[in-house]
């Protein structure tokens, strides 16, 4: 088994950045594939961005490209979701997860653990 614990939602206005942390136990992190996730009121959830055991590679929707970074610290077993330029259309339910593959996946059936979320509301 695998726990993550998302931090670092909040509501704030458009136009201003947030960082989530997700810290990772119970399962050698620096063999999964780490992503992030979003599901807004009414909606499915939906693929953010994704991140290699070491780091090297990463991929994002099209919606937060240029304004969103993830990263991870396998030393801390913590991975990042830096969001900057925050619209609206930002606001949902940010999960974080955790796939124990080789290559990138952004298909939220291809995850294996699942965070509890962290709300983020953006909002002027």
């Amino acid at each position: 088994q695998m726990q993550l614990v998302e931090s670092g939602g909040g509501l704030v206005q458009p136009g201003d950045s947030l960082r989530l942390s997700c810290a990772a136990s119970g399962r050698t992190f620096s063999s999964y594939v780490m992503g992030w996730f979003r599901q807004a009121p009414g909606k499915g959830r939906e693929f953010v961005a994704v991140i290699s055991w070491i780091g090297g590679s990463t991929d994002y929707t099209d919606s937060v490209k240029g304004r969103f970074t993830i990263s991870r610290d396998n030393s801390k077993n913590m991975v990042y979701l830096q969001m900057n330029s925050l619209k609206p259309e930002d606001t949902a339910v940010y999960y974080c997860a955790a796939a124990a593959r080789s290559f990138l996946v952004q298909n939220f059936d291809e995850y294996d653990y699942w965070g509890q979320g962290t709300q983020v509301t953006v909002s002027s």
